[in-house]
Order: C-alpha cells, then structure tokens, then sequence
C-alpha cells in the first residue's frame, strides 16, 4: 500500500464537513491479478441532491518539483483506477482531488484543460488550510 498523501488529512475532512461520509480509507480494488488503493472512498448521506451517491478520491499533492511529472502520474492512475472501479464497483464515480493553488497555477492552462476533457477527469479541488471544498469538476 502507498504512503498517504501530505493532504490526505485535509481531503478528508473537506469531505467531512461537505457532508460526506468516509466508507474507505484507503478504497482497497482488486481487479485483473492487480492490487490498486485508492485514497478514500465516500458515500453522501445528506442533502436530497446527491444523498446516496458514491465517490472515489485520488489525493494529488503536485509538491514535486515538477509539476507536469505529477500530472502524468496522476492521469495514468486515475484512468486505471476509473477502468477497475468501473468492473468492481460502477456506482462509484472517481475524482481526482488537487490543492487550489495547483488547480489556479497549472489545472486552468490550455493543454491541462483539454487533456482532462479528452480524458474526462473529474475534479475535487480543495483548499488545504480551510480545509474546504472550493470546486467540483464534473
């Protein structure tokens, strides 16, 4: 199993206070002869809105000294992560979980945008010191 995250805490308890309520930490998959973790896993149990539905989060700190290299990483792992959770667990929708500076700074530049449209990557961006939801992507 991988280390958490430095924002793993943080995420978490975003989603907390979103009203969501952690089902898994880590998700744990295992699927096609491989073992997969996946950050978090979580079920919205209030708000008439969205009450029962289930996520996924893969946690992304982009804290690397190159960015771009973590966007490869983290593209790669969420499209085998989404191909898995869509044989194991169909209800259940990934997001991709990135800091707001990060998501200011590198996530809103032209190539990134198309590559998460091509790749229809959907987002949780959040602010690690309020530890708050700022932006779903869908």
């Amino acid at each position: 199993m991988a280390a958490k995250d430095v924002f793993h805490n943080n995420v978490k308890s975003a989603l907390q206070k979103d009203g969501w309520q952690i089902t898994h930490d880590p998700l744990y998959l295992n699927f096609g002869g491989v073992e997969m973790y996946i950050d978090l896993g979580a079920q919205k149990l209030i708000g008439a809105e969205r009450c029962g539905e289930k996520i996924a989060v893969e946690i992304k700190s982009f804290l690397g000294n190159s960015t771009i290299s973590e966007f490869h990483t983290a593209i790669g792992q969420f499209i085998n992560y989404r191909v898995a959770l869509k044989a194991t667990e169909a209800e259940r929708i990934l997001y991709l979980a990135v800091p707001l500076e990060t998501y200011n700074t590198f996530f809103t530049l032209r190539f990134t945008q198309m590559v998460l449209a091509e790749n229809q990557i959907k987002l949780l961006v959040f602010n690690p010191n309020e530890e708050v939801i700022s932006k779903w992507e869908k």
